[in-house]
């Protein structure tokens, strides 16, 4: 089996425990204002064929410098919009005793035919999600999003149910995010669940516009700053940070 990759790094430190091999999956369905990476979304013009196997064999070239904790991470894109591929991928990579991580935003989610199936081995082959919360609010997650936000909400609940770690990331945008309503809303819901490791505040940042410049799409929030230091702060306490282990490592 091939899929779409976008890119891959050698070493990052910021997407997982330890040092990680991150690959970049081609391909998602949202349209996030704050997106980063719009080349990332047409699946085939933002990617490039390889195999599983060839994958897996480029990340363990790597792997002296993961140490104890690290391993690969799959991010996007949206890595489940290819999820045959993903699980082919971790599969193997259990095989060798791989430590494996899923950044998502969760838009694929469904609990419905063959996707959930596939979406139930893949939890078997997965160690850790790091899931995004782009707004708790229904319709302005559709306004910042393109996407319906209620089955990621399902999604949040299901890995609760199979008690499948995750950490929480969520985009402090002035304007959108930024609001100590919708984080207290965010908080409440967070507390609802009993799989959460770490939450993190990503402060909103405009360093993507180039790509849409590039790509001759408009980036609506080209006006937007990104966050002061004491907002960030207020919005790590009202989400209780703190409270989650290693949050500031």
């Amino acid at each position: 089996m091939q899929g779409y990759v976008h890119q891959l790094e050698s070493f990052g430190c910021a997407d997982g425990p330890g040092s990680r091999f991150i690959i970049f999956f081609s391909g998602c369905p949202m349209r996030c204002k704050f997106c980063h990476n719009p080349d990332t979304w047409d699946m085939k013009k933002g990617g490039t064929l390889w195999s599983a196997e060839d994958l897996l064999k480029e990340a363990l070239s790597c792997r002296a410098y993961w140490g104890k904790k690290g391993g690969i991470t799959v991010s996007g894109g949206e890595p489940l919009a290819q999820i045959d591929f993903l699980l082919e991928l971790f599969t193997l990579a259990k095989e060798k005793n791989v430590n494996t991580c899923i950044d998502t935003s969760g838009a694929p989610f469904t609990r419905e035919g063959k996707w959930f199936e596939t979406f139930k081995k893949l939890m078997d082959v997965t160690d850790l999600l790091l899931m995004d919360i782009k707004h708790i609010n229904e319709d302005e997650h559709v306004k910042l999003t393109g996407h319906t936000g209620k089955n990621i909400k399902d999604m949040f609940y299901y890995l609760d149910e199979i008690k499948k770690p995750i950490w929480i990331r969520h985009v402090l945008t002035p304007g959108i995010t930024d609001n100590d309503e919708y984080l207290t809303e965010t908080r409440d819901f967070i507390r609802t669940l009993h799989n959460v490791q770490r939450v993190e505040i990503l402060p909103y940042h405009g360093l993507g516009a180039i790509k849409y410049k590039d790509l001759g799409i408009d980036y609506v929030l080209k006006d937007t700053q990104s966050p002061s230091e004491e907002r960030v702060k207020n919005a790590q306490k009202i989400l209780e940070c703190d409270k989650y282990d290693g949050w500031k490592k």
